[in-house]
């Protein structure tokens, strides 16, 4: 009997993997499992692209409303959550098709990638410090102590920094030692990438953004309140939050919202380019889904 495989899509943020997954998963027979980190959150709906139950195509979802946006949902958290559902989709014959644009988060599913522990003491100390001194001051201080680490984390990450930091302290090694080893848990596994110039991907990220706040994103984020550590990392949650606050205008909450989906979609393009495995398609080719199709018939 043929293995079932594990199909993922991956990809900059507005460069068409939802449409492609939606593909995948109709041909296959298969169900769409959720890799984004911010989409586990009931409620942020609009500033995370979320389909609506009406636009999944009858498709089973999974890993999507999971959690209440104060939970902390860590990289080991998700990767337990989705690997049981993947294990239970393929027990019933189920091709799970992974999609998302968190790009460590997908890593940590597929990939061999054991956690370093973590002390509630440290923890604790290195929030405090954080709240005195802020997130850039204490990414200055990772990149004395980690520049591997720094280069790869946003001096905004707070939750990043700090787990780097923690780790460093505690294991004498380099945050990104930690990384996941490029070999799949389950040798049955191929990655889809979605391929997109950056003039027409940095046009279709102005025009999500514009469109999400159109959407009513200012409306989203009052209405939850106040986010817990993961969540609250979200682009576009923090700039709407800045917004009413008084710190920003809306226009300017929106174009800071257009530059760090911009910097964010230049990072994951990166991270995926090291990734010799992903089988790239085009995201204009009109035989973009039988490409994909003949790579997942091929393992």
């Amino acid at each position: 009997m043929r293995e079932v495989p594990v199909v993922a899509v991956v990809g900059a943020t507005a460069a068409g993997k939802t449409g492609l997954s939606l593909d995948l998963a109709e041909a296959l027979g298969g169900d769409v499992v959720n890799t984004d980190a911010m989409q586990v959150y009931r409620g942020m709906d609009v500033g995370t692209a979320k389909l609506a139950p009406d636009e999944r195509r009858g498709i089973t979802h999974h890993l999507l409303d999971t959690h209440d946006p104060s939970e902390p949902v860590s990289v080991a958290v998700f990767q337990a959550e989705a690997r049981a559902v993947i294990a239970e989709l393929r027990g019933r014959g189920v091709v799970p098709v992974l999609v998302g644009g968190s790009a460590l988060y997908t890593r940590a599913v597929l990939d061999r990638f054991e956690f370093p522990g973590t002390d509630p003491a440290v923890r604790r100390r290195l929030e405090a410090e954080l709240a005195e001194v802020g997130a850039p001051a204490l990414h200055a201080r990772l990149g004395e102590v980690d520049p591997a680490a720094a280069a790869q984390i946003l001096p905004d990450n707070a939750r990043r920094i700090v787990r780097a930091l923690e780790v460093g302290e505690l294991t004498g090694r380099s945050f990104t030692a930690t990384l996941p080893r490029m070999e799949y848990v389950e040798p049955h596994t191929v990655q889809v990438g979605v391929a997109i110039d950056r003039p027409t991907l940095d046009e279709r990220i102005a025009t999500r953004v514009r469109q999400m706040y159109d959407d009513g994103l200012v409306d989203e984020v009052e209405r939850l309140g106040p986010l817990g550590p993961t969540a609250s990392t979200a682009i576009g949650y923090r700039q709407a939050a800045a917004h009413l606050a008084g710190e920003l205008t809306l226009a300017e909450a929106i174009e800071r919202t257009v530059v760090a989906t911009r910097r964010f979609a230049r990072r994951q393009e990166s991270w995926y380019r090291k990734d010799p495995r992903i089988v790239w398609v085009d995201h204009d080719d009109p035989d973009r889904l039988e490409k994909a199709l003949a790579a997942v018939r091929s393992l």
